[in-house]
């Protein structure tokens, strides 16, 4: 897909088709010149509804306002209806509301993601138009707007929609396909792609040199050997340094704690963190961000073999905690445990993990939203900030000392589950609270992505299966992290 810039006016600008907003119930507006004919079609200008008039070459779609993800789910609405059509050039003006930039890279995530398509394995695929919007300055004639500005702004949204999809595409790509082995692969194929990455594969024996045993563990019953993936990005004179640690379950049987059948499928969508950060890591070095970034991620499977790891073991971690373990489907976090040790040897300014780790947190929030912990109020309301603006939906989580207690073992150093069925979203970080050591709690972020990481359904401007969950909400924080530094 293509996107252009231009101050032309909109009535100047040739295209095979105009989309044109709406804002709820308020047909005033000088682009909306088809009003006589949305009486007999049944339109009634309603949040979220959609009309197409073929004879005028136009699409009409309605927003409650001018918010960015209002934007971003009407644009995905308004490509379905005319996905069949040969149309290859769309004209739309930015309207006005406040800074057009904003509206840019609504209308450029909006069109970008809701496109999206994973036909890989499909023998017919569906063929597609590749398609041009040509986004015009036209209202803000009288204002100082810049058009470099209003391109920055269109490479930006690119760049992290673009990153959103190829997380995508990682995780709807099922597990024999994507082996911790072929997961390695994709991250050296970004380091060959980008000179700015460099990447580090260690296997079984890094892991055992390592004293990785909680990892170790979970992977032993697996044929396909586990991989440990350390990739950076060290821009000259970077001030700060963020490490994301991702969880990269390419598949979860449950282990011996074995999950229903129907639990099983989707479980390819267990890497969604490990995923997440290579996205984030591309889409750092494309912006040029200023920040040094690490990628750790822990690439395993967790299978029954006579050799499984069981309930009842215990286990020791990288820097010496043990563990009891209780249940092998709460494996997740003892794969990060280790993956979380490794990190703070980077001495990191900013540390965040992103997994699929509790069907808890589904539980608490539901399909569509996201979990943050940690114990930096400041640094979590940093992050949701950032987040609401990129469209994820993520909620706060508190910890308690209530809750920390239920991880108490009588033969170890901690429990690798509560002993109450309640907040297993929250104990699960608590659970990786025990490996952060204290003079790093304040920087690190627990990101709980297992609601929408993968849905089974279209919700917004996302298709049924991955939805790169945790990517643009990262790369929206570097940004604006990013933006304050230098104000500062």
């Amino acid at each position: 897909m293509k996107f252009e810039i231009t101050t032309k006016k909109i009535n100047t600008i040739k295209a095979d088709c105009e989309f044109v907003l709406i804002i709820e119930k308020n047909l005033d507006h000088k682009w909306i010149t088809n009003k006589a004919e949305f009486k007999e079609l049944g339109f009634e200008s309603k949040a979220e509804e959609v009309c197409f008039l073929p004879h005028a070459k136009k699409v009409y779609g309605v927003v409650k306002d001018l918010d960015r993800d209002e934007i971003r789910i009407i644009i995905s609405s308004m490509l379905k209806a005319i996905k069949k059509t040969t149309y290859k050039t769309i004209k739309i003006g930015s309207y006005v509301k406040n800074c057009p930039v904003t509206n840019i890279k609504a209308i450029v995530e909006g069109a970008i993601l809701g496109s999206y398509s994973f036909d890989k394995y499909k023998s017919k695929k569906e063929s597609s138009i590749k398609r041009e919007f040509i986004i015009s300055l036209d209202e803000y004639e009288d204002k100082e707007i810049k058009l470099e500005d209003a391109k920055k702004a269109l490479h930006s949204a690119m760049v992290i929609a673009n990153a959103t999809n190829f997380t995508k595409d990682i995780v709807n790509t099922p597990p024999d396909d994507m082996t911790p082995k072929k997961l390695a692969k994709v991250a050296k194929n970004l380091a060959k792609e980008y000179d700015e990455i460099e990447c580090f594969v260690g296997d079984e024996k890094f892991l055992k040199k390592e004293k990785m045993g909680a990892f170790l563990a979970v992977a032993r019953a697996s044929e396909h050997e586990a991989r440990f993936i350390h990739l950076s990005y060290k821009p000259k004179d970077a001030k700060d340094r963020f490490v994301f640690v991702g969880k990269g379950l390419t598949y979860d049987s449950g282990g011996l704690s074995l999950k229903p059948s129907d639990y099983m499928v989707s479980m390819k969508s267990d890497k969604s963190g490990a995923c997440a950060a290579l996205g984030i890591i591309k889409g750092a070095v494309e912006l040029n961000l200023k920040s040094e970034i690490h990628v750790i991620i822990g690439a395993c499977e967790n299978m029954i073999g006579g050799n499984s790891y069981k309930p009842d073991d215990i286990l020791k971690a990288k820097d010496g905690t043990t563990i009891e373990v209780q249940n092998t489907d709460a494996e997740g976090r003892l794969v990060l445990a280790d993956c979380l040790c490794y990190a703070i040897e980077l001495k990191p300014d900013y540390l965040v993990d992103l997994a699929t780790l509790t069907g808890a947190c589904v539980v608490a929030l539901g399909e569509y939203s996201i979990g943050v912990m940690g114990h930096n109020k400041e640094l979590i309301d940093s992050l949701m900030n950032s987040s609401s603006r990129s469209g994820e939906l993520c909620a706060h989580l508190p910890f308690n000392r209530h809750l920390k207690k239920l991880l108490k073992s009588d033969v170890a150093d901690i429990c690798n589950i509560s002993s109450s069925r309640y907040g297993g979203a929250i104990t699960a970080a608590l659970f990786l609270d025990k490996f952060i050591k204290d003079e790093y709690k304040d920087r690190w972020l627990h990101i709980d992505i297992a609601g929408p990481a993968f849905v089974n359904k279209e919700w917004g401007y996302n298709q049924a299966g991955a939805s790169g969950a945790g990517v643009r909400m990262a790369l929206y924080w570097l940004k604006d992290h990013e933006y304050k530094k230098e104000r500062n």
